[in-house]
């Protein structure tokens, strides 16, 4: 991995973006994978490791600021929960190049779902 100092800056930066509710985790995936060369399963080891703390500090102001509709994320939590649980157990038993392929056509079509939505407005 590269410098402590680059980790750092790339939390931080990723940080922000999580804060704002833009997807900062899926940009410290791109970094930990291409950037710091860690293998599939360890970025998203870190990863999830990485969103507990970010995620809880953003959720805070989101609630306090009454920006979380209860009745929908209740059940989003929960179905979220057992989905996660399914596909973190799939995860270990497929191959990391597979993994890499399946992350980049995700964020392929986020990309290209995007730019339709910007092209639509």
């Amino acid at each position: 991995m590269n410098a402590w100092w680059a980790a750092a800056l790339a939390g931080a930066v990723c940080g922000l973006l999580s804060g704002l509710g833009i997807g900062g985790g899926t940009l410290l995936m791109v970094w930990m994978t291409g950037v710091a060369a860690l293998p599939q399963q360890t970025a998203q080891g870190i990863n999830l490791l990485y969103f507990l703390p970010t995620a809880g500090a953003s959720l805070l102001f989101h609630i306090k600021n009454k920006l979380v509709a209860w009745q929908a994320a209740l059940p989003a939590i929960a179905c979220g929960c057992l989905s996660a649980a399914g596909s973190a157990w799939l995860a270990q038993s497929l191959h990391a190049a597979l993994l890499r392929r399946l992350f980049g056509g995700f964020l392929l079509a986020v990309g290209i779902l995007e730019l339709r939505k910007a092209r639509k407005q």
